[in-house]
């Protein structure tokens, strides 16, 4: 009876198998960044390790905003500079890191932690909305922006989050120019954003 070869040791079967998970990396791409993390263990596996366990320990996300940092209220929401008349609306985290490094905005951010799909079970109930209608609520907003992706999903949350805050006096934004149909915005490059924000509509 032929038995299974041994591969690796099981703690870097692990590893492996750990890395895959991440997003963009499948099983070959794992493999080669686990042999580099074991080679360079002194000046990239450790230094990693440790990073990963302290994020672990102090990253939490937003109660106000949504976004991941190691303060709360975040430091974004708690910039005294930026206009509190204005929220940026965004499906995910990468996002607000996109616009952010695009440099056109200025105001305030909220993650909705994802987008409505039929297809994955995704209501309205396990996205942050309430939150958001409640931010949109308070005195002082003038405009909610809908920054969300060009894809079916993003185009449906926008559809769906315009009509519940149709009711405020308050002005309701897309994104528009720069952004195209299927895109990600974390994938866009910062003029293709900076035009984007530059050039939102009414909704």
């Amino acid at each position: 009876m032929r038995t299974k070869s041994i591969i690796a040791a099981p703690e870097i079967e692990a590893l492996i198998a750990l890395l895959a998970k991440v997003p963009g990396l499948g099983p070959r791409s794992a493999r080669r960044a686990a042999l580099q993390l074991m080679k360079r263990k002194d000046q990239l596996m450790v230094p990693l390790a440790a990073a990963l366990s302290e994020a672990a320990e102090k990253v939490r996300p937003c109660s106000n905003c949504g976004a991941l940092d190691t303060q709360d209220p975040c430091a974004l929401c708690s910039a005294p500079d930026r206009d509190d008349g204005l929220i940026c609306v965004v499906a995910e985290v990468g996002d607000v890191w996109a616009l952010e490094r695009a440099g056109a905005f200025k105001g305030r951010y909220h993650v909705l932690g994802g987008t409505l799909s039929a297809l994955d079970g995704v209501r309205p109930d396990d996205l942050r909305i309430p939150r958001l209608l409640e931010r949109a609520g308070a005195p002082g907003v003038r405009e909610i922006i809908l920054a969300l992706s060009a894809t079916v999903d993003g185009q449906t949350t926008a559809h769906y989050l315009a009509e519940r805050l149709h009711s405020l006096n308050i002005t309701i934004s897309r994104l528009s120019h720069g952004v195209p149909v299927g895109g990600e915005l974390d994938l866009l490059d910062d003029g293709t954003l900076f035009a984007a924000l530059q050039s939102r509509r009414s909704t």
